[in-house]
């Protein structure tokens, strides 16, 4: 009796184990195929040809529509920079300098890839609307009540990820400098 006890906990333990570890490799990723820069994953190989079996995987579950590695690449962020969930009750700041790239986009979106611009906002923040400081660093605020500056406004409540489309770019390919560096997520108010 005792064996058949220990080897169905040994059983449930191994199951609960791989299973976790399973959704953590494809919701996460940071150690199975996605690159981590901050709070901000991206899966390299999911516009390549032949992705590997995490980021194959990734791409079934999430079933989003993919970039090209030619194309560019999408960061997401479901976190600020210090590791807390990303919610509407709170505003938020995105502070410093986005990788080279010819043109990049900024969405806020919830867990079923729903677009979170205000009714009347335009749905995404582009490159090209972005006020810079004098050394090209960003300060973008995300909240869904009015904020100075460049402001992504979002409507409802509950969590959020916030995507970064790169199009263009060189991140991740160790061509130059500055492609390592991301905009840190800071977390203002919360109502």
């Amino acid at each position: 009796m005792r064996f058949v006890l220990r080897l169905l906990l040994t059983i449930a333990v191994a199951l609960g184990i791989g299973f976790g570890l399973s959704h953590f490799a494809l919701t996460d990723g940071r150690f199975f195929g996605g690159n981590s820069i901050g709070p901000w994953v991206a899966w390299p190989d999911a516009g390549t040809p032949q992705p590997n079996p995490y980021t194959r995987a990734h791409l079934v579950r999430e079933a989003a529509l993919q970039m090209g590695r030619a194309e560019g690449l999408q960061f997401i962020a479901t976190t600020d920079s210090e590791g807390r969930p990303l919610d509407r009750v709170c505003s938020y700041r995105l502070v410093g300098h986005v990788p080279v790239s010819s043109f990049w986009t900024l969405v806020a979106i919830d867990e079923n890839w729903i677009n979170l611009a205000a009714p009347d906002a335009e749905p995404a923040m582009r490159s090209s609307e972005v006020v810079r400081d004098n050394n090209g660093a960003i300060n973008v605020a995300v909240s869904t009540t009015l904020e100075s500056g460049t402001w992504l406004e979002i409507t409802g409540e509950g969590p959020f990820s916030l995507a970064l489309s790169l199009y263009d770019t060189t991140a991740f390919s160790g061509l130059g400098a500055g492609n390592d560096t991301m905009p840190v997520i800071l977390r203002r108010a919360c109502r």
